[in-house]
């Protein structure tokens, strides 16, 4: 067992050297690493969590209320096309702060019209649980109005499904600005926390992320301008949104859009060729396409309206709703793309397509709780973190050299080696160290040495047993292999259990862990084992001293 083929000390010797470049650019600057590193060479640096480095910290807040809102609108319209589907004529449809409700124009329609209706409640229960009632309820209230009702187990769902959607959204707008890696999770009912290593300014990322940018196209009104609809009465099915350049001047437009934003696929910043201004240009989904196609088709010489919608509301009554433009239709728009035009900077023009290419958000979120962590506390961490390592490290270097001697050095040298592969694995896959990280290395330590005591105490009862030294540190390595294998694999379940469950700080301690765990076990059974069998090898007679 002592025996290495040429084949298995290269791929040692390769594994070690890669793990020494891959952990030599934390030790450079940026510059260097810009400027004078070597090409062939890893590149990547290790990423600082935020008790490292410093950065932002939002607790952001999901507005329910306006998730049962925009919930409501959507039942009245299923409602609306369920009863004209069966033909019942209804009025008085509209909508309460929690419920939709509906009057029949004959009370012979009553059955049917419930009969109908009771096919809107979704059940809640999935493969995975059973059935736990339904999303809605279908009542008869007074006055004879038949009522729809979200249920707050339905309204938990939809939070639920809200706060996943928002995640990535938020995620996938962060990853525009920056390659740290940012903490992004739901705390709570309706509550996600972010954090975002090495960014001092809060506001930034709070325009970025907070905005719902629920972008929508509408037909205007073709006859009537908004001035004549607010000095007489606004049209059934018609509102009123200000324009986004000059708030004076307000456009009547659909209600219910042509597209939703939700039918973009993509939106980039440019420029206008014909006047150098900024624009974001856009391209729709093949079945949008096809049905703003139809749409211009039918209406070429009319305008349309670009809406945005920032769910950013005001004197906390009216949201930001604003009409970014209302061009005329010249031509019909077959080929699903476009560009839209306005009075944008450089810069707001990038962040309004990075919010569009992200997706809108379910809902507005409020920050209820923003702080930025300094980069000295950080720094207090990190010089603690090192005096931990430093004192440990001599403390277990001392008593390796003096309980086992040269294997103790052998031992600690693989002890580096180990270290090295964490470090250096964790820079080039993009990981983030964070303060429980550095204890996650600190305990890899301890674990690498443990390995290797065990080995050793294997290899001196084996000696106790009376079998010579080449034979015990074969033995000794054999029989405490599966022990060793044993004993990581069930800290190697927890970490993954930790890193599946676990948020933040606690995934990083994860990852931490389960590196250095499969570090622990190459370390333990090539690194020492070749240098030992290298240091049996160099002994000048084939009867070995015994070795501990």
């Amino acid at each position: 067992m002592l025996q290495f083929s040429r084949f298995k000390i290269a791929v040692v010797a390769v594994v070690c050297l890669w793990a020494v470049f891959a952990t030599l650019p934390n030790f450079v600057s940026q510059e260097t690493l810009d400027n004078y590193w070597p090409s062939f060479l890893p590149h990547k640096q290790l990423n600082l969590g935020l008790d490292l480095k410093g950065g932002a910290h939002l607790l952001l807040q999901m507005d329910s209320e306006e998730l049962r809102k925009d919930w409501l609108k959507s039942i009245r319209g299923d409602v609306r096309k369920v009863l004209r589907s069966a033909k019942i004529r209804f009025k008085g449809l509209g909508q309460t702060a929690d419920r939709v409700r509906v009057k029949l124009v004959d009370e012979k329609d009553r059955e049917e019209a419930l009969k109908q209706l009771r096919k809107l409640p979704q059940n809640l229960g999935s493969a995975l649980s059973s059935g736990s009632g339904y999303d809605l309820s279908i009542n008869e209230g007074p006055d004879g109005f038949l009522e729809v009702v979200p249920t707050e187990a339905g309204l938990h769902q939809r939070v639920g499904h809200a706060i996943t959607s928002a995640i990535e959204v938020i995620r996938k707008r962060i990853d525009n600005i920056g390659t740290s890696e940012p903490t992004i999770v739901r705390q709570g009912f309706d509550r996600i926390l972010v954090q975002y290593p090495g960014l001092e300014d809060t506001a930034y990322l709070k325009a970025l992320i907070g905005k719902t940018a629920k972008l929508s196209f509408h037909a205007v009104h073709p006859t009537i301008s908004a001035a004549e609809a607010e000095a007489t009465r606004v049209p059934l099915g018609y509102v009123i949104y200000p324009d986004a350049d000059d708030p004076a001047r307000k456009e009547l437009v659909q209600e219910i859009p042509i597209i939703n934003g939700e039918d973009l696929v993509d939106a980039q910043p440019g420029f206008d060729q014909r006047t150098n201004e900024p624009i974001i240009s856009f391209r729709f989904n093949q079945k949008a396409a096809v049905l703003f196609g139809e749409f211009t088709q039918q209406n070429v010489g009319r305008p349309f309206a670009i809406v945005l919608d920032n769910g950013v509301e005001k004197d906390g009554v009216t949201p930001d709703i604003k009409v970014l433009s209302a061009p005329v239709i010249r031509e019909p728009i077959l080929g699903g793309s476009g560009q839209i035009s306005g009075n944008f900077s450089v810069q707001s023009a990038n962040d309004l397509a990075v919010q569009i290419r992200s997706g809108a958000l379910p809902a507005t979120l409020t920050t209820i709780e923003e702080r930025t962590v300094g980069p000295s506390l950080g720094a207090d961490s990190i010089e603690g973190g090192e005096w931990a390592a430093f004192v440990g490290g001599i403390g277990v270097a001392a008593f390796m050299l003096f309980a086992y001697g040269t294997f103790g050095a052998f031992a600690l040298l693989a002890v580096v080696v180990n270290l090295l592969l964490i470090v250096g694995t964790m820079s080039q896959i993009g990981s983030t160290l964070t303060l429980p990280g550095i204890a996650g290395l600190i305990l890899t330590v301890g674990m690498a040495v443990d390995a290797n005591v065990l080995i050793y105490e294997r290899i001196r009862e084996e000696m106790r047993n009376g079998k010579q030294p080449i034979s015990a540190i074969d033995s000794g390595f054999s029989r405490a292999f599966s022990t060793i294998i044993d004993s990581n694999l069930t800290t190697l379940i927890a970490a993954l259990v930790m890193f599946w469950l676990g948020s933040g700080p606690i995934r990083g301690f994860a990852v931490t862990l389960s590196l250095g765990i499969f570090a622990t076990v190459f370390t333990a059974f090539l690194v020492t084992r070749l240098m030992v069998a290298i240091w049996v090898a160099r002994q000048k007679s084939r009867k070995v001293p015994a070795p501990l």
